[in-house]
């Protein structure tokens, strides 16, 4: 654009005249060829050609004009890696940010596949261009994209959409060449399409309602990682020195956060270091629970029993601890030592432990009395998910263990839990029939008397309101 005051600025008069002198020297040239060249006899001839090749350069002359005239300046202006058609590639890739492949993306009926990838790059201009032109190449599209900045370098968080064929080991020898570092890449589904702002307030509202959410959506809210609930008192009432400061600890790829409940939270993440914005958007899921204090669900459900007596299920949590108690005096020394393990004595101690809703989710069963006659626990332990049965000794065999083994196990589904694992010994066959009862792909593992059955989830035979509800009786149940 050109400013009105430099529009209104007049000529001055020596750009004038030189401008008539350069006009009479052209024509005092022109006369000069002319009559040069008219005197010759091939004279006309050579003023034929002149002109044509006059009229050829310009010709020329306006082709590469019209060619290069938008073409990206060298040098100066600074280009991205590959030139001209890279930039082309990156601008298709920034399309696909948006949600669209562009040009350079991938067929609209070519198989895909999701992916979640994060890598480290030079804090540097340019870096995370040399990112996507490296990702257009694969005919990958860039979803969403986020950026953790750190005190060397930044962590940039991709969601991909990419051709089925391609592998995680390829695209990860594709991004360290172009200069990524620490790269981590797993599969991704449609729940990761969510933008991270609406992810963690639906993460943040699951942590409201329920007590127990709070290590799930930590594990949603960070991917792949191991977290462990550490108590400050054991189940012997001995202090185990787990303790932390307020505001946490991070040490890389472990975070340290104050339970609200007492203790410790302990995260771990191996394959890649945490960044300060994770370590904030942690510590503040675990501030909004301990705001709200505990809390659990008050839903129940009223069966019939085939005898016709009613039976009330529901949460338990650490309100219950008296009514269970009670449950364990009323039981023989054979349920107990099915169910703990251990000396039967101490059996009162881990209640405390299993009706806290951060080590997981607890069921009873309740008669019409109020009295409890039976617990199941889903216990999430590490990367791993524990179910447990305790069936009082005159309500064995009616289906109450079954009734709460199927609701755990959908309980587990809708965590988003791969399997559930449950121990016992091997002699405790009503624990082994109620696994089988489920109906899906179960693992069995002896070893000097103890019998761990794993059984395999499949979410589409599976749902939230306990769908898989075997028939079959059971009796107390080591965890």
């Amino acid at each position: 654009m050109t400013s009105a005051k430099s529009a209104r600025r007049p000529h001055h008069w020596r750009r004038d005249l030189i401008e008539l002198a350069a006009l009479f020297t052209a024509v005092a040239v022109a006369d000069a060829i002319a009559n040069l060249i008219g005197h010759q006899p091939d004279g006309p001839y050579l003023l034929v050609a002149s002109a044509v090749a006059l009229v050829a350069t310009a010709a020329f002359h306006t082709w590469w004009a019209r060619r290069h005239s938008h073409a990206p300046p060298s040098g100066e202006g600074g280009s991205a890696p590959g030139g001209a058609d890279a930039a082309e590639h990156g601008a298709r890739v920034a399309a696909g940010m948006a949600g669209g492949s562009g040009a350079g993306g991938i067929a609209g009926a070519e198989e895909t596949t999701l992916w979640r990838m994060r890598t480290t790059v030079r804090d540097a201009p340019g870096s995370l261009a040399a990112l996507c032109v490296a990702l257009a190449g694969l005919r990958v599209d860039i979803l969403t994209l986020g950026t953790h900045p750190l005190a060397q370098g930044t962590v940039d968080e991709f969601l991909l959409r990419a051709p089925a064929s391609l592998q995680a080991q390829e695209l990860s020898r594709e991004i360290a060449a172009a200069g990524g570092t620490s790269t981590w890449i797993e599969r991704a589904d449609a729940h990761d399409l969510v933008d991270i702002p609406t992810r963690v307030l639906s993460l943040a509202t699951r942590t409201a309602l329920d007590a127990a959410e709070l290590p799930l959506a930590l594990r949603q809210l960070l991917g792949r990682c191991t977290i462990h609930s550490l108590p400050a008192v054991s189940v012997t009432g001995r202090p185990t020195g787990e303790s932390a400061p307020v505001e946490g600890v991070l040490e890389e790829t472990v975070m340290r956060l104050r339970d609200p409940s007492g203790g410790v939270i302990s995260v771990e993440r191996p394959y890649l270091p945490f960044t300060p914005t994770e370590f904030a958007r942690a510590r503040a899921l675990v501030e909004l629970d301990a705001r709200l204090g505990p809390r659990v669900p008050r839903s129940e459900d009223v069966l019939t029993l085939p005898e016709g007596n009613e039976i009330t299920v529901r949460r338990a949590d650490r309100d219950d601890l008296a009514a269970a108690r009670a449950m364990h005096d009323r039981c023989s020394q054979r349920t107990l030592g099915l169910r703990y393990h251990g000396p039967v004595a101490d059996a009162d101690r881990y209640l405390d432990h299993l009706l806290s809703p951060r080590f997981g989710r607890t069921l009873a069963a309740q008669t019409a009395s109020g009295k409890l006659v039976a617990l199941g626990h889903l216990l999430w332990d590490g990367d791993e998910t524990e179910v447990a049965l305790l069936v009082e000794d005159d309500w064995q065999r009616r289906g109450i263990g079954s009734e709460l083994l199927g609701r755990l196990v959908a309980l587990a589904v809708e965590a988003g839990c791969d399997s559930v694992y449950a121990v016992t010994q091997s002699h405790n066959t009503g624990m082994v029939a109620a696994m089988r009862a489920l109906e899906l792909p179960l693992d069995y593992q002896i070893e000097e008397g103890t019998l761990v059955i794993t059984a395999r989830l499949t979410t589409d035979r599976l749902t939230t309101e306990g769908s898989a509800r075997p028939s079959a009786p059971t009796e107390g149940a080591r965890r």
